[in-house]
């Protein structure tokens, strides 16, 4: 009876332990789970040369679903060499949330990657780094080449650790959309 009693003791202390571990891997999994994409309802490129700015715009003030967003032309000189900085906000709440300071605060968490096509519509060179010294986008060069016209895919890859491991590696392949915004593009 006494064998019975200690081997009832010693399953529920494994029941307990189970439990237990259970639960922690549980809340590890919540943690991964916070680390979601952000909100952006407003993208902001800002190109500069010779003492001139130009800006353009994508608005979606309603987030995903709901009325389309609008997203300006960008129009710039041919054979020039641009700042581009860019700039990232959630204006669905008052006051607007600046995601740009997120960004640089996060800045081993998230990359800007700039596709012009066709490829030869212009070069993007990062002009800020990480601590790791990967690139981080928000502001670099921008070399536009001959006259032409085309398209600029700008993303915010979101690159959150996993289980407590950096993912960011310098490539847009880890982690996920924050933004995916085609801008059409005319050089002339």
């Amino acid at each position: 009876m006494a064998t019975k009693r200690k081997q009832r003791h010693i399953a529920l202390l494994s029941l307990l332990i189970s439990a237990t571990l259970f639960t922690v891997s549980c809340k590890d999994e919540e943690v991964d789970a916070e680390e979601e994409n952000e909100l952006i309802t407003t993208v902001k490129l800002n190109f500069s040369s010779g003492g001139t700015t130009q800006s353009f715009k994508y608005s979606d003030p309603d987030g995903d679903g709901g009325k389309a967003p609008t997203v300006d032309a960008i129009s710039l000189k041919p054979n020039t060499t641009y700042t581009l900085t860019v700039e990232v906000l959630d204006e669905s709440k008052m006051p607007v949330s600046n995601i740009t300071e997120e960004v640089k605060e996060e800045s081993d968490e998230h990359l800007f990657v700039y596709t012009p096509t066709p490829s030869s519509l212009l070069t993007y060179t990062y002009g800020d780094k990480d601590a790791n010294n990967f690139g981080i986008g928000l502001t670099g060069n921008a070399k536009t080449n001959t006259a032409g016209t085309g398209k600029l895919k700008v993303q915010l890859r979101h690159q959150p650790p996993i289980n407590g491991k950096a993912t960011k590696d310098g490539t847009p392949t880890p982690g996920s959309d924050d933004i995916n915004i085609d801008f059409n593009v005319t050089v002339q």
